[in-house]
């Protein structure tokens, strides 16, 4: 690829400061339709009845599965790096959405 190609796919990436900080989550919810994926990342406290949805991504189906194989190779390079990520075993968490809606 010519230097000039590399020019042209090359994307200006802004990260502006308060994006920079970074949002905390220790859960995510995933659900899909049939024309999208959305995520919610949430921050839950040890003991706390209620948790925060912190940020919501919805990504097409193809976006998903981009995602989910650059999330795979940064965890096998992190774990190649620095030992392999220990899965430590929870109880399942009730979760609750709110009222159920009706159609």
């Amino acid at each position: 690829m010519s230097d000039e190609s590399k020019k042209q796919q090359q994307i200006n990436i802004e990260l502006d400061e308060k994006t920079a900080e970074g949002t905390y989550s220790n859960l995510a919810v995933i659900n899909h339709s049939v024309s999208e994926f959305v995520v919610d990342f949430i921050s839950m406290m040890p003991g706390a009845p209620k948790a925060k949805v912190k940020s919501r991504i919805v990504l097409t189906p193809q976006h998903a599965k981009k995602f989910l194989r650059a999330l795979s190779d940064n965890v096998d390079r992190f774990e190649t790096a620095h030992g392999v990520i220990k899965d430590y075993e929870q109880q399942p968490i009730p979760m609750n959405f709110g009222p159920t809606g009706e159609a």
